[in-house]
């Protein structure tokens, strides 16, 4: 075989992005190795379910909170503020459902490369596990945790 330049690396890269300040980096650090490596940058808003929501009568599968258009928002901007200095390809898609099964289904959906997840702020996750771990401990796909 014969090596190609331009022709190896990730063509799809799927950055988790909740609004959370870890979120952002990782969305910034996958922008950048899109960038690099000329790969679609996939950013992934996971609306979670309202678990007790249907037993009160609320229609779980039509919840918004608007965080995806609030999200959306604040790509367009930053992509209008870097025009002409910082060129990547992306896309925006919400999926629903827990924040791991989301990211998952997102990922094998969207035939990811590599995965880049924010490091949890939540204190809790270093007894039950982050989502960045179940994402590495899943084995489907190179995941880095940016801090």
């Amino acid at each position: 075989m014969r090596f190609e330049r331009g022709t190896d690396g990730p063509k799809v890269i799927v950055a988790g992005l909740d609004g959370s300040d870890s979120s952002w980096r990782a969305a910034a650090y996958a922008a950048g190795l899109a960038r690099r490596q000329n790969a679609l940058l996939a950013l992934v808003y996971v609306q979670s379910y309202l678990p007790g929501g249907a037993a009160l009568g609320v229609p779980v599968a039509d919840v918004d909170t608007g965080i995806a258009d609030q999200l959306v928002a604040e790509i367009r901007a930053s992509v209008e503020r870097l025009r002409g200095t910082f060129q990547v390809r992306w896309e925006f898609h919400t999926f629903r459902g827990d924040a791991f099964g989301g990211l998952a289904g997102a990922a094998d959906e969207l035939k990811a490369d590599a995965v880049v997840v924010g490091a949890s702020e939540r204190a809790g996750h270093r007894f039950v596990g982050s989502v960045a771990v179940r994402l590495v401990k899943a084995g489907r796909w190179p995941v880095t945790v940016v801090p």
